[in-house]
């Protein structure tokens, strides 16, 4: 079978000489973590935050697979990502550009976001918040999340952030699963031109006490969208109200290394919540190492943006903690990429002279699928850096963001990390890596990683297997929140000592690591194990294709049959596909996949659609395109961005779809 790194061009793209010369992280930094990763670990430590009691004590293993982290050492997240930046002399720099959807905008320098930090949490402790009390962020892309999040960090009491797309239920679960004693949201946010509820959606969690949210003593709101929403004269309290009147002096106090900074549930959640828990030394220092190093980062020129939602991990490590810890500037934008224009983006980054950005595969395939042209007459000059997060990102896609939004001459970051992992653990260094279009490479300066067989063997050059980490690392999970047996169950039952991150890899003969997604994401058909990823990678690399999704479903002759769902690129020159020729380029996709893999992998079923159902972070919901396939009612739509897609995928089954 022919890999996916066999069937991408052999173009690969040395780092651009000055960035070579100049970067951040050179070639040195491999070799001084493998000659001691815990001398290399207290290294960053020190000389990336600052320390009210620096640790002596580094690792603490002995409670395997619970690792402590730092643990003798003490110090404030919330000081470190905003007070010592001021107390250096640089409060008049601008810590967040904000942008609404609506065109609203806002300056936030570090001055502005330490007096803010204090206010919020002063304000808390007058709602009666403790340390170590959890409260729980139900808001949207407002400077005020990044505010809560810090207030929080700032007097110890961890957050957990819930997506403001999730439903009421979801929400219910996750403020019960933590037992949040506070509340923070706002009265809505904007989403595609028009305001969405998230006041009423904080009610009905609350409403019926008997089935949860009992816990919740005070509601928090932030008025953002005027909009109307029920009062309860009791609980509920505005954010105006209580931290504008807040003094601007709170003394933070020094915290242990590992105490609680969050909890966040890990999206898609069924059934009982799984709350992933980061404490705060350990993940501070991989948060800001890895931000410095994978992005090059300049604290004094560099205007970033990662266009991500708090609500996520990547929110946490790569919009609050990370670059506020390394005191960047940076970029916060509200919105979708499509509203008011497609060309939005292009605006933002060309107005604020971005120089940095990170987003996911699934946003730059829906660029492609848009055509390149939207971004002509936009100055993307600026641009000197790209970065993928999120699902491994075809050969495709990374290189027309390289050519397109890149102008052919930035490097491109493709990073590999979870959840539960806090930050990035497998990415290319910008001044130091050939960089393979598709290929996240090979593990940052002091992780560990390998792929295995269902041995537990390492595969050679060439194989393919499960990916684990095999050595702790500072940022890693410290359990999930209240379930230990579940915790070692779920990532360190498969393969004892090691980590197991439920993803396939496949290293290509020169070791470099080539994702294949989630382990569960692999069909087997007629006993041959196909990765969806691979697939969808063989179907966008033909002209016609902008992105497509892969889905197994049952089959009575082969197990699992492959079934496809493709979204058509609109700057190929082709016309638009009608009904007469629709057949036809069903059978030419089918066939270039055969050609690219092989004949087993020929979907069954091909459809051609006008969109996704991805969630707002931009993630395809694959077990909604199952449950179509398959011709089941599909599940709980309540996280898509647009819960109107899947009705526009059913209607276009008849005349999209072709058996083979």
């Amino acid at each position: 079978m022919t890999s996916q790194q066999e069937r991408t061009s052999p173009q690969v793209y040395p780092p651009p000489p000055d960035l070579a010369a100049h970067a951040v992280a050179q070639a040195e930094l491999y070799e001084r973590a493998g000659a001691d990763r815990l001398a290399f670990w207290a290294e960053q430590a020190r000389s990336l935050l600052t320390w009210e009691t620096e640790p002596t004590q580094t690792l603490d293993w002995s409670g395997a697979p619970f690792a402590r982290w730092f643990a003798d050492g003490r110090l404030n997240v919330a000081v470190n990502c905003v007070d010592r930046h001021v107390e250096a002399g640089h409060g008049d720099r601008v810590a967040i550009h904000w942008e609404g959807e609506p065109g609203d905008r806002r300056t936030i320098t570090y001055a502005d976001l330490a007096r803010e930090v204090k206010k919020a949490a002063n304000a808390l402790l007058s709602l009666g918040v403790q340390q170590g009390d959890r409260v729980a962020l139900y808001l949207p892309m407002v400077p005020e999340a990044v505010v809560a999040m810090l207030a929080c960090a700032r007097i110890g009491a961890p957050h957990s952030v819930v997506f403001g797309g999730f439903s009421a239920d979801a929400l219910r679960s996750r403020v019960d699963d933590a037992q949040a004693v506070v509340v923070v949201t706002a009265d809505g946010g904007y989403r595609r031109g028009a305001p969405s509820p998230l006041k009423a959606n904080v009610d009905e969690a609350l409403a019926d006490r008997a089935r949860g949210g009992g816990s919740v003593r005070k509601v928090l709101v932030v008025r953002r969208t005027g909009q109307d929403v029920a009062w309860h004269d009791e609980r509920d309290v505005w954010w105006h109200d209580v931290v504008d009147a807040a003094s601007e002096e709170h003394e933070a106090p020094a915290l242990e290394a590992e105490h609680p900074l969050f909890v966040l549930y890990t999206s898609g959640t069924t059934g009982r919540p799984k709350g992933i828990l980061h404490t705060s030394g350990g993940y501070l220092t991989q948060a800001a190492y890895t931000h410095r190093t994978v992005f090059d980062v300049r604290p004094e020129s560099d205007v970033y943006w990662c266009a991500a939602d708090v609500g996520w991990v990547t929110g946490h490590s790569y919009i609050v903690y990370g670059p506020l810890a390394n005191g960047v500037t940076q970029v916060m934008y509200e919105g979708t990429p499509d509203t008011p224009t497609r060309e939005r983006w292009w605006e933002v980054v060309e107005r604020y002279g971005v120089t940095l950005l990170y987003t996911a595969p699934t946003t730059v395939r829906t660029f492609m699928k848009w055509g390149a042209d939207l971004l002509e007459g936009h100055d993307l000059s600026s641009l000197r850096l790209l970065g993928s997060v999120g699902e491994p990102i075809n050969p495709e896609a990374w290189t027309w963001y390289r050519t397109h939004v890149g102008s052919g001459r930035t490097p491109v970051v493709d990073t590999w990390w979870q959840t539960e992992t806090g930050g990035i653990m497998i990415s290319p260094l910008p001044g130091v890596t050939t960089t393979k279009p598709g290929s996240a490479q090979r593990a940052l300066p002091g992780i560990c990683t390998a792929v295995l067989d269902d041995t537990g063997v390492p595969v050679a050059d060439g194989g393919t297997g499960y990916l684990v980490v095999t050595e702790p690392w500072p940022g890693m999970l410290r359990g999930i929140w209240g379930d230990a047996d579940r915790y070692v169950e779920t990532y360190w039952s498969r393969f004892p000592g090691r980590y197991f991150a439920g993803d396939g890899a496949r290293l290509d003969e020169d070791g470099d690591v080539w994702l294949l997604g989630r382990v569960d994401d692999v069909m087997n058909v007629s006993g041959h194990r196909l990765s969806t990823a691979e697939i969808e990678s063989a179907l966008v690399s033909h002209p016609r294709v902008a992105e497509a999704a892969v889905v197994g479903a049952s089959d009575d002759t082969t197990g699992q049959a492959v079934c496809a769902f493709v979204i058509l690129r609109a700057d190929d020159g082709s016309p638009p596909v009608g009904e007469e020729d629709t057949e036809a380029l069903v059978a030419a996709l089918r066939a270039h996949v055969g050609r690219e893999i092989g004949p087993i992998a020929k979907p069954r079923q091909v459809l051609v659609v006008a969109e996704l159902p991805k969630t707002r972070s931009g993630k395809i919901m694959r077990r909604l395109l199952r449950d179509v396939a398959e011709g089941r009612e599909t599940g709980d739509v309540t996280t898509l961005a647009d819960s109107s897609v899947m009705g526009s995928i059913r209607a276009g089954l008849g005349g999209s779809a072709a058996d083979g």
